[in-house]
């Protein structure tokens, strides 16, 4: 499908590199109160904090707790990051008055925490994501929102405790009838409702909460102490010098140094740094696939093409199948007004986009191996195959009083998981050429009246605000996409009347199998964008995609 070049710049490369990876992950934050170390060198936090929220039947108390695990304590420049990150998140039964009042009959959350991180007298700032699958509202009571999700690295910059403290937290609702559609446009003092679909009339409606951290927090929102390097920590505000700047192993941030005209910088000085998560190293570029436009497949003006990796996890296996990079060709869309908002300028678009491998619509083959029943060793060789195009639908949202951006993305794929070879307990299994799921993969989709069907649904946001880098997943820049699906039941597995259907049914298909997907960097055909000394390149000198993305787990 053929569309024209989007208005919107594409985000320079820097940006891209800036990006906090935890995207597509999310979490929402309260106060975590540290309790003892445990013998494995880490400490269990749980924690309880009141925030207030901004919602239309006025200033609204809420109550989050927080159940995360934090190392007992830290090396300096030693990345980190915390795991485990449960919350609850409680509105109160006002909250979902307002809630009924839109129509609404279930909720989706996405959020976001800004967490200050500091180390002595230095500071740093990361923000912290999470997400919710859609839950009903209550008949009475208040609104449960648990929320799970990834959140980025830090990294101590010298000796001193590294502390964790809350900010301002942000609570994304997109709201759904009782028979799945989408709520109708509304406004409201505290956020807005707002129709979100791409080119339809009856798209997801949305509300925004801001909630400030209540006077009386504990701790004044202080999350979490990670003792850094051998010294006991200084007290806040304070400094203890440990040798300049430069000196203490953490990662490079690109930030002046200390030489020329200015005097170094105290190494307890230095602000924590908040990475990219990237617990791997990308491939060599002979160990992906090609990823170019050919005479089958010619390019257009708008013509993209990138690489995407991952993880698949198999509920019942207890593991994960390794997605290795995958070329992908998108077609970009038009961006087009949204619908209208007092608040905000908004932008929606819509692309298609396909694998592309060996000339087929479907992924590398790629091996897993698991423990089926909890005991025998099962190896197999699959593939994901489209039956039909992938869309992809975003739409950017931008502030008019402080113009930051906020950009959601669905990207929903018919794939079916098609087995080529199984090997159980090292004996080799024939299943045939047909081995696959009887459907695609299914996820829950947030619009079901526009997009019915079973198809896969990836979720990411992009945030930019105005002097800071790109966070989050871009269409141009890449980022974390997530999600969660239903493996279906499988059909055509065996031959000779052997019938492996069943089998592979009982040990692989059910739901609850979260999906993360790491997109790079895009490349632009038409504008293509080549290394040079003062540019890190989004394209090869054959045009491919330069960046080969790491899969997360």
């Amino acid at each position: 499908m053929k569309a024209k070049p989007a208005a919107a710049p594409r985000p320079s490369r820097a940006r891209a590199r800036a990006r906090s990876t935890s995207i597509a992950a999310f979490v929402v934050l309260a106060a975590l109160v540290p309790t003892t170390a445990s013998a494995s060198g880490t400490q269990e936090v749980e924690a309880e904090l009141p925030y207030v929220c901004a919602l239309p039947s006025g200033q609204l108390p809420a109550t989050v707790r927080v159940a995360a695990e934090f190392p007992a304590r830290a090396e300096v420049g030693e990345a980190f990051t915390p795991s485990g990150v449960t919350t609850t998140v409680e509105l109160p039964e006002e909250a979902v008055a307002d809630l009924a009042g839109r129509g609404a009959a279930e909720v989706r959350a996405a959020t976001r925490l800004d967490v200050g991180v500091a180390q002595n007298a230095a500071t740093a700032r990361a923000a912290w994501r999470g997400g919710a699958e859609p839950v009903a509202l209550p008949e009475s009571g208040p609104l449960t929102l648990v929320t799970r999700g990834d959140v980025p690295s830090v990294a101590g910059r010298g000796d001193g405790d590294l502390t964790f403290s809350a900010g301002s937290l942000t609570i994304d609702l997109t709201l759904a009838a009782a028979d799945g559609t989408a709520t109708g446009t509304a406004t409201a003092d505290s956020g807005s409702v707002s129709d979100s679909s791409s080119g339809s009339d009856s798209g997801p409606g949305s509300l925004t909460v801001d909630c400030a951290l209540a006077e009386d927090a504990p701790g004044q929102g202080l999350l979490a102490t990670v003792p850094v390097g051998t010294g006991t920590g200084a007290p806040s505000g304070s400094a203890s010098p440990s040798g300049p700047a430069g000196t203490s192993g953490a990662p490079d941030d690109g930030q002046p140094d200390g030489r020329g005209d200015r005097q170094p910088e105290r190494q307890s000085e230095r602000s924590p740094k908040v990475l990219e998560n990237t617990p791997g190293t990308a491939p060599d570029r002979d160990d992906v696939p090609p990823c170019r436009y050919d005479e089958q497949h010619p390019p257009t003006d708008v013509s993209l093409n990138a690489y995407v990796t991952g993880y698949a996890n198999v509920k019942k296996l207890k593991g994960a199948a390794y997605l290795p990079p995958s070329c992908v060709l998108i077609e970009q869309g038009v961006p087009v007004p949204g619908p209208p908002d007092p608040d905000y300028l908004i932008f929606d678009t819509v692309s298609y986009a396909n694998f592309h491998y060996q000339e087929r619509r479907q992924t590398p083959p790629f091996e897993a191996t698991f423990l089926s029943f909890d005991f025998a060793p099962v190896k197999a060789t699959m593939v994901l195959e489209q039956t039909d195009t992938m869309r992809i639908d975003s739409r950017m949202k931008m502030s008019m009083t402080d113009f930051s951006t906020t950009t959601d993305t669905y990207v929903r794929a018919p794939l079916v998981l098609h087995v080529l070879d199984l090997e159980v307990n090292g004996t080799p299994l024939d299943v045939g050429s047909e081995c696959r799921t009887e459907t695609s993969l299914v996820s829950e989709d947030p619009d079901p009246a526009n997009f019915p069907g079973d198809h896969l649904v990836l979720y990411g946001r992009g945030e930019l605000l105005i002097g800071q880098p790109a966070t989050g997943y871009l269409l141009l820049s890449g980022g974390v996409l997530a999600g969660e699906a239903t493996i279906p039941a499988f059909t055509g597995c065996g031959t000779d009347g052997e019938d492996l259907d069943r089998l592979l049914t009982a040990s692989v298909s059910g739901p609850g199998n979260l999906i993360k997907q790491v997109q790079g960097q895009t490349c632009a055909i038409a504008a293509p964008v080549f290394p040079s000394p003062t540019n890190e390149g989004q394209c090869t000198e054959d045009l491919q995609p330069y960046e080969i993305p790491v899969a997360e787990h």
